[in-house]
């Protein structure tokens, strides 16, 4: 708390604003998507058919969301970070409240399509606000602590299903589930925070607001594409093995305490809160760390420290073991992940760095997108429905696929973001 408030205590109002907006904007994101992970067994029971075809609402988000961070990305170059950001708020939260009047399984699938789109937007945009905001120093702490929104998304989620859920027996078209993704509708409440308190990126008035705000999105999608086209794919690869690390240690977890450990609602949102905070002091605590030891041997450190993990997580016999373990595994994955914010944003091209970043992540995030569906058809396949062995093989196998496309990345610390480098 000491060193939140030293580094908070140095911004400017202005650059305060800028944070704390897009820190919400991308924890409330989270929030909308993981209310899905919790509620797969309800969905499914709604719409009579098996958890793996619910699983595939995850895949359509996840595959959806390049089309959003290209989207949203060449709007924040032409129009601004601040206005595009706005409109992405507004768009996640109105595709979540459809997605909870659903009558039908297609459709449900479909909602939570354009969802992703609205959900790849706010991370690129977010994240470049922030950082042309920001200044260098102590941009490690700031990326650990941002890229945390998405795991406070996670918490508040679990947080929900655990005081909420249980107390919800709804009947028609508002059961529990749907009167879930009715609170996920909240979010849009955000927008009049950032009108009223969130200023232009000044890198972008500087390079873009007078001179280029004409330069259409199509040239920045050719410079992106040709220009920079080995970094990009580089970055792409990077994004992969990260969003298989977070998404294979979280998305079927729930399912796994409820189906594998026979834990009611309530003891599995208290277990995945736990992992949640857990999940915040690790991506603080070595995006801190990377200012020390640069950003590519504190990712590698953290993602070799997952491995010895698994055990405690998922062969514990109690609850407040599976607890601890949760704690343990998501500090050290969501650790690695604490870093990518402030990496990508320095690694990427100065002239497309609304477009990049997000772009990447979000290509990532299709490559590894059937993860879950993957993992459910590998458990059932192989492992007569046991989610534990597939589980800790996607731990050991992609904590190395971090590492090696780590080392093969370069790395930028500390380089000055702004449009003119």
């Amino acid at each position: 708390m000491t060193r939140l408030r030293a580094n908070l205590s140095r911004l400017t109002p202005v650059q305060r604003n800028a944070f704390v907006a897009c820190f919400l904007g991308w924890t409330l994101d989270a929030f909308d998507f993981f209310i899905l992970t919790f509620c797969l067994s309800a969905v499914a029971k709604d719409f009579h058919v098996g958890t793996r075809q619910v699983a595939e609402g995850l895949f359509w988000t996840l595959a959806m969301r390049p089309v959003g961070a290209l989207l949203f990305g060449a709007m924040a170059e032409r129009f601004g970070r601040k206005p595009t950001l706005m409109i992405n708020v507004v768009s996640f939260a109105v595709f979540e409240c459809a997605s909870a009047f659903a009558p039908t399984l297609p459709v449900f699938l479909l909602l939570r399509g354009l969802f992703g789109i609205a959900m790849g937007g706010e991370w690129g945009v977010g994240a470049a606000l922030t950082f042309e905001t920001l200044p260098a120093e102590g941009r490690g702490f700031f990326s650990g602590l941002l890229q945390e929104g998405y795991v406070c998304g996670n918490l508040l989620a679990a947080l929900v299903y655990w005081l909420v859920f249980p107390h919800l027996h709804g009947t028609g078209m508002l059961t529990n589930w749907r009167v879930m993704f009715l609170i996920g509708t909240l979010p849009a409440l955000l927008v009049f925070f950032i009108r009223a308190g969130v200023e232009e990126s000044p890198a972008w008035l500087a390079g873009r607001g007078r001179e280029r705000v004409k330069v259409a999105p199509t040239a920045a999608t050719r410079s992106l594409l040709w220009k920079n086209i080995g970094t990009f794919v580089l970055l792409v690869l990077l994004m992969t093995a990260f969003t298989a690390f977070s998404h294979g240690t979280q998305d079927l977890y729930p399912t796994f305490l409820e189906k594998g450990k026979h834990f009611e609602p309530s003891t599995v949102g208290k277990i995945a809160s736990i992992a949640s905070v857990g999940a915040l002091l690790g991506g603080v605590a070595f995006g801190t760390l990377s200012e020390r030891l640069g950003r590519r041997r504190t990712i590698i450190l953290a993602s070799l420290l997952a491995i010895p993990m698994v055990p405690l997580w998922l062969w514990s016999h109690t609850a407040v073991m599976l607890a601890v373990g949760g704690f343990f595994m998501q500090f050290m994955v969501q650790g690695a992940w604490g870093i990518i914010p402030a990496h990508l944003n320095e690694l990427s091209p100065s002239s497309v760095r609304a477009i990049v970043p997000g772009l990447a992540y979000q290509l990532g995030n299709l490559l590894s997108s059937r993860n879950a569906v993957f993992q459910a058809g590998l458990a059932t396949s192989l492992f007569a429905g046991a989610l534990q062995p597939v589980l800790g093989y996607t731990v050991g196998i992609v904590a190395v696929a971090v590492c090696l496309m780590t080392l093969a990345c370069g790395e930028r610390k500390g380089e000055p973001i702004s449009l003119s480098d």
